[in-house]
């Protein structure tokens, strides 16, 4: 045996402690990154589908149940879609455009470009299926073109919010920019003319409304009146913002810029839960606006809003520790079960009412939906909203909480695609330096 002297038995020793030095000595976002890698690798591998749009769910193994055209035209499970595995498309490609493009902004690989491009091309078709104009569809049945009759608020503003994030990218063409701001005016259109509700498809017609003087409408009305000045330079919607800003309404009379300077409220639901998943799609639109805005008190009102929105979604994100990844309950993925509660609908109420008939019976046959909702979905979500204010030293105070939390989970044993916002967090996370 070769003898070693003591000062090669130091160094031999000392290496593995010297390689543990290094990541500690790195951002705390870099020591979340391998998790954070984890989601983006599962997203791309079995939760995007061939259209470039995201999925709800699916099993480990990819496999997912897509409605057939005939399902759709029938309305089933139900004619909102809800609890299907296209349910939510317009909803999740738009925000989790925030983390492509910030990813592609940090690699500029034509890998990530692609990426973002494919997330695009779904939004666009999701705006281009159905017979009504400024109808903005959820997700595509097995022949890509069949839909559910109804969107609603939830899907459109994440639909602009996703495309303009998009266009000011400087990803698009000439020829692709030319599109998507038609495509743009079509829909805003849509909406003005129907004094800010959202059209669906016969028998239904409405589904959704930015009109309402409630936290959960006002960023929404406000950001698509702002991004159609903004890319169309038309001064009439520069015209419809301002008044917008500072019109009163609602139980309280407050103006929608005081709406959104008292910050998120879950006033979606009746405020009995807290559904950071719904609302940070209103929070990412103050963010958007807040860039945007040019008026330094607006911008300050906003700025206002926003940290109050951080401080709020913050209560949620110790949640994720509570989430047990060695604890897993029954997964369905047999959407189809639920049709056995299935009656034809005519409205939207009886649509919802079907839905949520449905829904108990689902949390009896998918325990796992409940335990991923409630402690994934909802504190990864809160954990975004907290990276959206635009305090670099509050959110470097928050970040341990937020790493903490983002680095948590097994992403490849989550089974629903709201785990998404992790990236969305984590990249902004990493651009303040925390």
């Amino acid at each position: 045996m070769r003898k070693l002297s003591r000062r090669r038995v130091l160094s031999i020793g000392l290496g593995p402690i010297a390689a543990m030095a290094k990541p500690c000595a790195a951002p705390a976002s870099d020591r979340a990154k391998p998790a954070i890698d984890c989601a983006h690798d599962e997203i791309w591998r079995r939760l995007i589908d061939r259209h470039g749009i995201m999925l709800d769910f699916s099993d480990l193994d990819g496999s997912v149940i897509i409605p057939e055209p005939e399902e759709c035209r029938l309305g089933k499970p139900n004619a909102l879609g809800w609890w299907s595995p296209i349910e939510n498309g317009a909803f999740f490609n738009g925000l989790y455009m925030d983390a492509a493009l910030d990813r592609w902004r940090d690699s500029r690989s034509e890998e990530d470009a692609a990426k973002a491009r494919r997330l695009a091309g779904g939004l666009l078709l999701l705006a281009s299926i159905g017979a009504v104009k400024g109808f903005v569809g959820r997700g595509v049945a097995t022949d890509g073109q069949s839909h559910y009759p109804m969107g609603s608020d939830d899907q459109t503003l994440p639909w602009f919010y996703g495309i303009w994030r998009y266009l000011e990218s400087g990803l698009p063409d000439e020829g692709e920019r030319g599109r998507i701001v038609a495509k743009l005016r079509e829909v805003a259109d849509a909406a003005l003319r129907l004094n800010w509700e959202l059209p669906a498809e016969p028998p239904f017609n409405i589904r959704g409304s930015f009109r309402e003087f409630l936290f959960y409408q006002a960023p929404r009305l406000l950001f698509v009146a702002k991004v159609m000045h903004r890319v169309t330079g038309d001064a009439r919607w520069d015209g419809i913002y301002r008044a917008a800003l500072h019109e009163r309404g609602g139980a309280g009379n407050a103006s929608r810029l005081e709406l959104c300077e008292r910050g998120m409220v879950y006033d979606h639901g009746g405020g009995k839960r807290r559904h950071s998943w719904t609302t940070s799609n209103c929070v990412a639109a103050m963010r958007a606006l807040w860039e945007m805005e040019e008026d330094g008190a607006v911008r300050a009102a906003l700025g206002r809003g926003l940290e109050i929105s951080a401080a709020v979604a913050m209560e949620s994100v110790p949640d994720a520790l509570k989430f047990d990844n060695g604890h897993e309950p029954r997964f369905e993925p047999d959407w189809r079960k639920l049709n056995a509660l299935w009656v034809p609908q005519a409205s939207a109420r009886e649509a919802q009412q079907v839905a949520e008939a449905q829904s108990r019976e689902l949390g009896k046959l998918s325990p796992r939906r409940g335990q991923e909702l409630s402690l994934a979905r909802e504190p990864i979500f809160a954990a975004w909203i907290a990276t959206l204010a635009p305090d670099a030293a509050a959110l470097k105070r928050r970040a341990p909480d937020l790493l903490r939390a983002l680095s948590h989970y097994r992403y490849d044993r989550l089974r629903y695609s709201q785990f998404f916002p992790a990236e969305c967090a984590w990249w902004r996370l990493k651009s303040a330096g925390a």
